[in-house]
């Protein structure tokens, strides 16, 4: 097994309501899931491979709860990557040369029976964790943006984080507001859902803590 790491960040969007069950070992709230992810690494390695400064992200679509399984994906890698940078965010996110279920990409991976070809190509992504703001744009496919939560009365911002201190994604994630909507063999769309930005920072055993 290769072993690697990256640090970044990363935005999510999904079907759930506000808090998504599924963070909680519920049941997604509208009996499937749909999700838009994007995620930046700032700093990363595969072996002697570097990963830095590159992006990735990728379209879900499960008709259950995701531990039941039969899920559609498409993975989306940054056009600068060259081959073996390619070669290995693709390992990394296809859940390859990494213990069992350690990560999500692994667990995501194990629950996906249709997955369509990977798309090398340009990824917009603007990713703010502390201002809960961000957007993935990947032109044909996705257009995602973020936004922090408000008070339904008074609009004023709204600062939610969920902590998770042996999550396989991440410690700690502030939650926002999200809309979707993505064109090609996966389609979803999402209008003010659950929305999570979080600081990544992963290797080939899970999440690396502080």
């Amino acid at each position: 097994m290769t072993s690697w790491e990256i640090k970044g960040s990363e935005l999510v969007n999904c079907t759930c309501d506000y808090g998504c069950n599924c963070q909680f070992n519920g049941l997604p709230d509208k009996g499937h899931c749909h999700a838009v992810a994007g995620i930046q690494i700032d700093e990363g390695h595969h072996g002697n491979v570097r990963l830095d400064n590159l992006r990735v992200a990728a379209i879900f679509k499960w008709p259950g709860p995701i531990h039941e399984g039969n899920g559609e994906a498409i993975a989306f890698v940054d056009k600068k990557a060259d081959e073996k940078q390619r070669d290995a965010l693709l390992r990394i996110m296809t859940g390859e040369d990494t213990d069992p279920f350690a990560t999500m990409f692994a667990v995501f991976a194990s629950t996906v029976t249709k997955m369509s070809a990977p798309v090398f190509t340009p990824i917009g992504l603007e990713i703010d964790v502390d201002r809960r703001r961000g957007r993935i744009v990947v032109e044909d496919y996705i257009d995602t943006v973020g936004e922090p939560l408000r008070n339904p009365v008074t609009g004023v911002e709204t600062r939610v984080q969920i902590v998770q201190p042996e999550g396989f994604e991440y410690e700690v994630a502030d939650i926002g507001s999200g809309s979707s909507k993505t064109q090609g063999p996966v389609e979803v769309e999402m209008k003010n859902s659950y929305t999570q930005f979080a600081w990544l920072h992963m290797n080939e055993h899970g999440v690396v803590r502080a």
